[in-house]
């Protein structure tokens, strides 16, 4: 099924001043979309607390590993909260780690909870929605417990906020954006291939925000040969988006801006076995190379959907763009057209053959916005509808109570790597302060595990330097951002890291693992209960840390976490026997 943004129609129950109400949540959702292009995106949420009309606290998730929503807007709002309202823009998605999103709301006395829509992943679906109504919390949902035209408005502003991770949960692939400039006579360049600059700065400042909104770009050889681009998202900071080149026959420059690799990744996807010498070449600069047996952008984007990527932004030619439409991958398009005219028979147009011969044939844009930008027009439209989210699919589990020939899978190996996963609460990159020493043996409280793993790269190193390091990574706002900057330190200033750390880091992330699993008690039993599985760190590119994307890498972070559940159940097992030969004494 799939939900037509201009198709909703709903029976208008009389519940509230639906005016009001749709308002708040359309402010929910517009500062959950302030974290987009400071970070690696993700889920965006925003909580808006209210009483009546006016709004007393208000906050968002700036990215995984910083301060929920919720707790910000209740932190803001004090003891405004008692018979107050909470607006969100959609149901938190934390059940299976960390609820302080939930409980923050149950503590604070919020009396009524207004949430935009349940969560898109089936394993969170619902449960934050049940816990807040467990305690005796009322819960609304847009579209379902509320329904109007003014309502469909604020639902639809939810469902563009995260349409990302609604496209990548309902499709299996990230969600995909077409971006292109063209003439007003639809050329994207010159005869000559000359393209510079068709649209206009402040188009180009758009595409900038566009980029620094995606988990990758991608570009075809062509662009690479012609244009040499560095696809930078130059908004100053947070996140960089790793770019991607797809070529069949790696007939690709030697020297180009996108083998730089000091900032931000690199990744070539290219045909098996095409040019083994210049994949070398790619490997020795810090380039990744992935190859497909066909290349084509379906299984690129399966394999960017296996490295948890959310929303990619294709800024290719037409002779990549129109395969890239045909197989369904492309979910969106902004097109920027200039008031310029350039003619030319033989000059590029944005999407090549698409083996179309009739107009009737033509694919419509869905949702069709258009707005000045400078002196171009922007023009942006879905080519697919949002998702529908209404029907939820049984799992293996409830299938088989219903059908007994449907039975579950041994499930023997559990893998995590992003947030939304179920087991997401392993992840080094997750929200749990570590209250630990620093090289004086002073506590400190470290924002969470990787802080605390990447500060410890420089520390003990005798130079102003190291020590500024050390604190730029601790004050990063993310998880993420300590990573980024941690990384950049070490490949630009390797003489500012501590010489032992290849043998010291496997300690340095055992100790900071267990100060975790030992202080957070649901954390704790979580990881006991996976006993008996074998825990798997999903990053398809660290193969230290991860598991590889065939299974290659080492999986270190998924050892030391099953070092960790066999300690802990040695030790309950321990303080168990202890009891019971106490009780029979």
């Amino acid at each position: 099924m799939a939900f037509s943004l201009g198709a909703f129609s709903a029976t208008i129950v009389c519940k509230s001043n639906y005016s009001l109400e749709a308002g708040h949540i359309r402010r929910a959702a517009e500062i959950a979309d302030k974290s987009a292009g400071f970070t690696s995106p993700h889920p965006n949420f925003g909580c808006v607390i209210a009483v009546g009309s006016k709004v007393v606290g208000e906050g968002f998730l700036y990215a995984q590993g910083t301060k929920c929503a919720e707790l910000q807007a209740v932190e803001s709002a004090g003891e405004l909260c008692r018979g107050a309202t909470a607006y969100l823009n959609m149901e938190p998605g934390d059940c299976h780690g960390d609820h302080t999103s939930v409980s923050s709301l149950i503590q604070a006395g919020i009396s009524r909870v207004v949430v935009g829509i349940k969560h898109p992943l089936q394993h969170f679906r619902g449960r934050a929605v049940r816990s807040l109504r467990s305690e005796r919390v009322q819960v609304d949902v847009l579209g379902e417990d509320l329904q109007s035209k003014l309502i469909e408005e604020a639902l639809k502003s939810c469902l563009l906020v995260n349409a990302p991770l609604i496209y990548r949960a309902a499709c299996q692939v990230p969600f995909s954006v077409l971006k292109y400039a063209m003439t007003l006579d639809g050329k994207i360049a010159a005869s000559s291939g000359h393209a510079s600059w068709i649209s206009s700065k402040e188009s180009r400042s758009r595409v900038f925000e566009l980029r620094g909104r995606s988990n990758a770009i991608i570009v075809g050889g062509n662009t690479v040969r012609r244009d040499n681009p560095r696809l930078t998202a130059r908004h100053g900071g947070g996140h960089l988006p790793i770019r991607i080149v797809m070529s069949q026959t790696l007939n690709l420059p030697e020297v180009a801006n996108l083998w730089d690799t000091s900032d931000v990744h690199t990744i070539v996807a290219t045909q098996r076995g095409a040019k083994k010498s210049f994949q070398k070449l790619l490997a020795s600069k810090g380039v990744e190379v992935v190859e497909f047996d066909i290349l084509n952008p379906r299984d690129v984007m399966e394999h960017c959907y296996d490295r948890g990527y959310l929303s990619i932004l294709w800024e290719c030619g037409g002779s990549l763009a129109a395969p890239a439409i045909s197989s369904g991958v492309i979910h969106k398009v902004y097109a920027f057209v200039a008031p310029k005219i350039i003619g030319g028979e033989g000059a590029p147009s944005p999407v090549g053959e698409l083996g179309m011969v009739e107009m009737s044939q033509a694919l419509k844009l869905i949702d069709v916005s258009y707005e000045k930008v400078g002196p171009d027009i922007l023009i942006s439209g879905f080519l697919q509808p949002i998702p529908d989210l209404t029907p939820i699919i049984p799992s293996v589990n409830e299938t088989s109570a219903i059908d007994p020939t449907v039975t579950p899978d041994d499930a023997r190996i559990l893998f995590f790597y992003k947030a939304w996963d179920p087991y997401g609460a392993f992840s080094n990159f997750s929200p749990y302060p570590l209250h630990m020493t620093d090289e004086n043996g002073v506590y400190l409280t470290w924002p969470s595990v990787e802080h605390y793993y990447q500060a410890h790269k420089f520390i003990g190193v005798n130079d102003p330097l190291a020590r500024d390091c050390i604190e730029k990574i601790k004050s990063s706002k993310s998880p993420e951002e300590a990573a980024r900057e941690g990384r950049k330190i070490q490949k630009q200033c390797p003489d500012l890291v501590r010489p032992d750390w290849e043998t010291a880091k496997i300690d340095v992330m055992y100790k900071a693992l267990k100060c975790k699993f030992s202080i957070y008690p649901h954390l704790n039993s979580l990881l006991l209960s996976t006993a008996g599985s074998v825990l798997v760190e999903a990053s398809p590119y660290d193969l230290f840390w991860g598991g590889g994307r065939e299974g290659e890498g080492l999986n270190y972070l998924g050892r030391l976490l099953m070092q960790l559940r066999s300690e802990f159940l040695g030790e309950s097992l321990t303080s168990s026997e202890s009891s019971s030969e106490h009780c029979n004494l």
